[in-house]
């Protein structure tokens, strides 16, 4: 581990350097064309070797390095997206220095890429914009430091009469709370649905996931331990009920029945969502999960054990 920090310190510093005495050229990265190439490039004229790591792309790209020490590549046509990518000088990732946007993780941080489209959901429209609000306080359940994001749609008034039906939306395993709105724009996207009339206005709660953030100290091998994944699960819905829920119901207009509460997650969080909806039906009348992990679903009765064909009935029979 030190010597990877020393080698990236190395490359970090040859970068911003390149040769005394003169200014090296600033390189451009990345160059989106409007034809969907991209053009990625970085300084490092005492590396070896350097490629580019894509999201959605099975191998590594190969860069060229010119007379400037100035490595480029130029990969595409791209769909329209945002990918997520890293310049490995040496075997070392890095992100790009030349590039603002980012992917945040609490593991694995990444540059990305933008190629735009206006029909694309996440694109930034000339519409009314809700609000990202963030939220810190002390878990006395865990004993840790935490904080959530909270979307208030176009419009929203703390001041005014009506409330708002909530979604509780859970990341991934090692995202922050920030992913679902700095790496999914999930506030752009609502924006462009309620303004097309394909979403109702609601209020989204982003809470962190880690009710044992163990799990992140010791990386993707912490899945291995069961009763520690499991501890993860089960103190995470104890914090979202007993912490999370009631701080936004006394700070936001939520309604505050089964009816209007949602939850739904991706990865860890679609198996949070699962745990915690479930399992607290008389809390959460609609629960979705994308990609569900961290849960053995073979033990299905022992993980939910007042789950029977009733759920799904009870919704129909109150519609």
């Amino acid at each position: 581990m030190r010597k990877n920090v020393f080698v990236a310190s190395a490359i970090m510093l040859s970068v911003s350097l390149c040769t005394l005495g003169q200014e090296p050229p600033r390189p451009v990265s990345p160059e989106v064309q409007s034809d969907g190439h991209v053009t990625f490039r970085l300084a490092a004229p005492n590396a070896a070797k350097v490629v580019v790591n894509i999201e959605g792309q099975h191998d590594p790209v190969p860069m060229q390095k010119d007379e400037h020490g100035i490595w480029s590549a130029t990969v595409g046509p791209l769909p329209p997206d945002i990918y997520g990518y890293s310049l490995v000088a040496d075997g070392v990732p890095l992100i790009d220095p030349s590039n603002q946007l980012m992917k945040p993780n609490l593991l694995s941080t990444q540059s990305a890429v933008h190629i735009p489209d206006p029909s694309l959901p996440w694109e930034i429209g000339d519409l009314p914009h809700g609000e990202i609000h963030h939220h810190f306080y002390h878990s006395k359940i865990n004993g840790l430091d935490s904080d959530f994001y909270v979307y208030t749609p176009p419009g929203y008034d703390r001041r005014a009469k009506g409330e708002y039906p909530v979604l509780y939306l859970l990341h991934g395993f090692s995202d922050a709370a920030d992913g679902w709105s700095a790496v999914g724009r999930v506030n752009v996207i609502l924006d462009n649905l309620i303004a097309q009339g394909k979403a109702k206005p609601m209020i989204v709660v982003m809470p962190l996931g880690y009710g044992d953030f163990e799990v992140i100290k010791r990386g993707w091998g912490s899945w291995s331990d069961k009763e520690l994944a499991m501890r993860n699960l089960s103190k995470f819905t104890d914090i979202l009920l007993g912490e999370v829920i009631p701080q936004v119901e006394q700070s936001y207009r939520t309604k505050k029945n089964r009816e209007s509460r949602a939850i739904a997650g991706l990865s860890m969080g679609g198996a949070e969502s699962l745990r915690t909806g479930l399992n607290h039906l008389d809390q959460f009348a609609w629960i979705g999960a994308f990609s569900s992990g961290g849960m053995d679903l073979q033990e299905f009765n022992a993980e939910f054990p007042g789950v029977d064909g009733t759920p799904n009935k009870k919704r129909s029979d109150q519609n």
